[in-house]
C-alpha cells in the first residue's frame, strides 16, 4: 500500500488538500485501493483553515518517516521560511525515495530545500513570476499544468492539483485506474501536464491613441503591421519601438494574442464551428485557427470548449 502524507499548516488551504484527499484517501465502491492518506503539521493540535474554521490533527513531522509520498497541498504566506525541523524532514524523505509533491503554491517550500535549483517548476500564474524572482535557480514555467520529474513534483493552480494527482496515479497503477478514480470524480481522466494554465489574458492599458481598440474592433479584417503603423501615421519600425516600450511585445505578437483571447471567448460562449471563429477572429480559416491556438494555448479549440464551455 503507497503511503501518501500530506503536510500542513496554519492557515491551510482547504480546496488544496481536498483535491489529494479526493484522490488519494477517498475509498470508493468498486474502484480498488492502493493509497493510504495522511495528514500531518509540525505542532500537532489545532489547524486553523482558508475556510475559517480549524481541523484537528494528531500525527506530527514523524509521520513523513514512512511516506512513500510526501505532499505540500499549498503554502501561505509564502514567504513563510521552512523551520529547520520541516526542511530536515523533506530532506531525508527525499535522500531515501519518498515523491515530493507540491500543490499551487506548495511550490515554495520545496524551493527552500533546494531540491529544485536547476529544474523546472510551476506554480499559479499569479505568483510565477514571484516564484521565479525569489528562487532564480528554479527554471519557472508558469504556462503548465504540471511538472513531473519523478522524485518531485509541482502542480499550477488549485485545480490542477487534481489533475497532477491523477497523473501520479496513472503513473503508479496504470491509465485504466486513473480513468476509473477520474470519471468517480466526475473529472477529465487526462490533462497533459504541457497544457496551459486557462489564466485570463487582462487588456493591457491603451495608450497608443487608441490603437488598440481600434485594432480590437476590426479582429476579423486581415490587419497587418503596416495598417497598424499606418493607422497611427508612423512607420512600422517606430510602431514597433513603441510596442516593446509600452507593452513589451511586438505589435504582430499583440494581434495574435488579441485573436486568440476572442477565440477563447467565442469558444466559451457560443455555438460557433471553428471554422466560422477562425474568420471572425482574422485566422481565416479552421486549420491554422488549430495550429495558432495549440502553439498559445496548448489545446485545441475543441477540447478547450468542451473544458469550458458556458452554458
Amino acid at each position: 500500500m503507497h503511503r501518501v502524507v500530506a503536510l500542513v499548516r496554519p492557515v491551510q488551504s482547504t480546496f488544496e488538500l481536498g483535491c489529494a484527499a479526493e484522490v488519494f484517501g477517498t475509498r470508493r465502491a468498486g474502484v480498488p485501493h492502493h493509497y493510504e492518506f495522511e495528514v500531518c503539521t509540525e505542532n500537532p493540535g489545532p489547524v486553523p483553515t482558508s475556510a475559517g474554521y480549524a481541523m484537528t490533527v494528531t500525527s506530527g513531522l514523524e509521520a513523513l518517516e514512512s511516506a512513500d509520498t510526501v505532499l505540500i497541498p499549498g503554502w501561505k504566506p509564502l514567504d513563510e521560511p521552512l523551520s529547520p525541523a520541516v526542511r530536515q524532514a523533506l530532506l531525508d524523505g527525499h535522500a531515501r525515495g519518498a515523491r515530493l509533491v507540491t500543490i499551487c503554491t506548495g511550490v515554495f517550500a520545496l524551493a527552500r530545500t533546494g531540491l529544485l535549483d536547476g529544474r523546472s517548476a510551476t506554480t499559479h500564474w499569479q505568483v510565477a513570476d514571484r516564484l521565479q524572482e525569489e528562487f532564480p535557480a528554479v527554471r519557472v514555467e508558469p504556462d503548465v499544468l504540471y511538472v513531473d520529474h519523478g522524485d518531485v513534483a509541482t502542480s499550477a493552480g488549485a485545480g490542477a492539483g487534481i489533475d497532477l494527482c491523477l497523473h501520479l496515479v496513472r503513473q503508479d497503477h496504470g491509465a485504466a485506474h486513473a480513468a476509473l478514480v477520474a470519471r468517480h470524480m466526475v473529472m477529465p481522466p487526462h490533462r497533459d501536464g504541457g497544457q496551459a494554465q486557462y489564466a485570463p489574458t487582462p487588456p493591457p492599458d491603451d495608450d497608443l491613441d487608441g490603437l488598440l481598440d481600434w485594432a480590437a474592433a476590426r479582429l476579423a479584417t486581415p490587419l497587418s503591421v503596416t495598417d497598424l503603423a499606418t493607422h497611427l501615421k508612423v512607420s512600422s519600425r517606430t510602431l514597433a519601438r513603441r510596442f516593446a516600450d509600452r507593452l513589451g511585445t511586438s505589435p504582430g505578437e499583440w494581434l495574435l494574442s488579441r485573436r486568440i483571447a476572442e477565440a477563447r471567448t467565442l469558444l466559451e460562449g457560443t455555438d460557433l464551428p471553428v471554422d466560422a471563429i477562425a474568420v471572425r477572429v482574422g485566422l481565416t480559416s479552421a486549420v491554422n485557427l488549430r495550429r495558432r491556438f495549440h502553439d498559445r494555448v496548448g489545446t485545441t479549440p475543441g477540447a478547450y470548449r468542451r473544458a469550458f464551455r458556458v452554458r
